[in-house]
């Protein structure tokens, strides 16, 4: 399989980082999720499943701009031919949405967190201490909540909109698989056999 992606399907690369950050896109959902919802701050294990959600988000941001810049530099196979235009603005603006949020959503966590008048530690999972953004660490501790609850509310909505999108591209995936019996879902699965172009 070639690294890089053709006009029939996509290479390694964008594979592996397509896989990869959505199973940790998916972990981070249900943990947010289960902290944010089920768990009781006093639980012993609360502190080490926000430090996992944290790690798990920034190595989301982190492969996220590596994806992003990936997709600049190496062009993704085109469309369906028989999508008309309609179909064509939404499949696309549907993966430009999804680039967004998985860049806003950890980085509107980590800013979360820099600017949180706790001035808690990120511990990159447990193997050194993620630094601050600068410019929101240094702010007088009086001016940081209102910039952490913020923060925070803006995380909160972004994640659930991911959520929600996620839940649309795997339908979507799959309408391409099972009702429209063409090869947009295969080409994006290691090992599977696509036409040409």
């Amino acid at each position: 399989m070639s690294t890089m992606n053709t006009q029939a399907r996509y290479g390694a690369v964008a594979m592996t980082l397509h896989w990869l950050i959505a199973a940790l896109i998916a972990t981070n959902l249900l943990l947010g999720f289960y902290f944010a919802n089920v768990m009781n701050s006093h639980d012993p294990g609360f502190f080490a499943i926000i430090q996992l959600h944290k790690s798990i988000g920034l190595t989301v941001l982190v492969l996220s701009l590596l994806r992003l810049g990936w997709r600049l530099v190496n062009p993704v196979p085109p469309l369906p031919a028989d999508f008309g235009t309609g179909l064509r603005i939404v499949a696309r603006g549907t993966h430009y949405l999804f680039y967004l949020l998985i860049i806003a959503v950890p980085l509107m966590g980590w800013a979360m967190v820099s600017s949180s008048p706790l001035g808690t530690p990120t511990l990159y999972f447990g193997l050194f201490s993620w630094p601050h953004i600068p410019f929101l660490a240094e702010l007088p501790r009086a001016m940081k909540r209102g910039y952490t609850e913020t923060f925070g509310e803006l995380h909160a909505l972004l994640a659930y909109s991911a959520a929600v999108l996620l839940v649309l591209h795997v339908a979507a995936a799959l309408w391409h698989n099972f009702s429209r019996h063409d090869e947009v879902l295969k080409r994006m699965i290691p090992g599977t056999r696509v036409g040409p172009a």
